[in-house]
């Protein structure tokens, strides 16, 4: 036995303190998985096809070299706050959150917010952390189902804030997986029955006109959370929540020490000088999407929802499950979501890829389905 592996009464007896020390409810969910697969066309996580220019990548290395790694950061310099007001159009009035990603600031609003018992609510199938966020800080998860059309139930998500009196609302806009965008009348309906706080969140907002940005300071049960992971920087980790400062002051007390690394904060500063390398980038993701969403349209026996995301969602006839298994052999993988809900049964979420990947998606879509 290498002397690196457990032996087998060493693995039972920590498998036992494991089940009389971790929380049942934690031992019943899987991990978030990554998917990984050597060579594949990655379709699977809305990330951006593109890389940064040449010439970004240099300014970062050279801001990267001046890092001093002794020091702990500062996770909000004021430059910093201000660099991010300018390049995304945040209220001068409004407070801002910086966050790992914004998946660490929807925890932290659901820690912040809910005691044990308190419910977090959200229109359903959404972005799963909602839910994982709910379950990891003790609130009860109470999701209120789309319509058969994937599109928002008002009148149900209406009656469900007045039966349980929500301390949080999530809405995601676009929502992911389905992509869809709930009406601003819909969501005024919602800001005013909530007793709690709303958080809008816009991770797609880059591939919309639509905005609730500049509502952020001047509502008062308002935030609104994104990041920069869709728009090319998923390896940086960054996301950022506006609100009225009332609401930042007391979500701040929360937040990790020193969340946003140094690393980080120089990369922020030379890519945020650099904002509309990024946007032609993600102008172009989303000219590329009604072409590939007609494309997939005309398969036989596919239906694709509308999307304001970067992605799309199609339902497939043949099976979601067999048409998953069939990309994944011509490696090319998509998010397979037929067994996460009733409502996506079938369905197959996809990124849009650059113009080759596009290209090689439909072409195997075509063996796939039509030939």
């Amino acid at each position: 036995m290498s002397p690196t592996t457990p032996d087998q009464s060493t693995t039972s007896e920590a498998e036992q303190r494991v089940l009389r020390t971790v929380r049942g409810d934690v031992r019943e969910i899987a991990a978030y998985e990554v998917y990984a697969q050597a060579g594949a066309i990655k379709l699977d996580a809305m990330e951006s096809p593109y890389g940064l220019p040449q010439d970004v990548r240099d300014q970062v290395a050279t801001a990267v070299r001046e890092v001093e790694f002794n020091r702990y950061p500062d996770s909000a310099p004021a430059a910093l706050v201000a660099q991010v007001r300018r390049a995304f159009g945040v209220p001068a009035e409004a407070g801002l959150l910086f966050g790992n990603g914004s998946d660490e600031l929807i925890g932290m609003i659901v820690q912040a917010t809910c005691a044990p018992g308190d419910v977090v609510l959200t229109p359903w199938p959404s972005f799963v952390f909602f839910e994982l966020a709910a379950r990891f800080h003790h609130a009860r998860f109470v999701p209120v189902p789309l319509r058969e059309d994937l599109q928002l139930d008002l009148e149900a998500t209406l009656a469900a804030i007045a039966a349980h009196r929500p301390k949080v609302v999530f809405l995601a806009m676009p929502n992911n997986p389905t992509g869809g965008l709930w009406p601003r009348e819909a969501v005024r309906a919602i800001l005013a029955a909530a007793p709690g706080l709303v958080i809008v969140d816009e991770a797609y907002q880059a591939f919309t006109d639509e905005t609730w940005m500049p509502q952020a300071a001047h509502a008062p049960n308002l935030g609104v959370l994104r990041t920069l992971s869709k728009i090319g920087l998923a390896g940086l980790r960054f996301g950022y929540l506006a609100a009225h400062p009332a609401w930042i002051r007391e979500l701040n007390k929360v937040r990790p020490p020193y969340n946003i690394d140094s690393v980080t904060l120089a990369a922020l500063a030379v890519v945020l000088a650099n904002k509309p390398a990024l946007d032609e980038q993600a102008a172009r993701v989303r000219a590329a999407r009604p072409a590939l969403a007609a494309a997939l349209g005309a398969m036989p026996g596919t239906t694709v929802f509308e999307s304001a995301g970067n992605f799309l969602l199609a339902r497939f006839a043949r099976g979601g499950d067999a048409v998953f298994q069939a990309l994944k052999a011509r490696n090319i993988l998509v998010r397979n979501f037929s067994g996460a809900h009733p409502l996506l049964a079938n369905c197959l979420r996809i990124s849009i890829g650059s113009p080759d990947e596009n290209a090689a998606l439909l072409a195997a879509l075509n063996e796939i389905l039509i030939a």
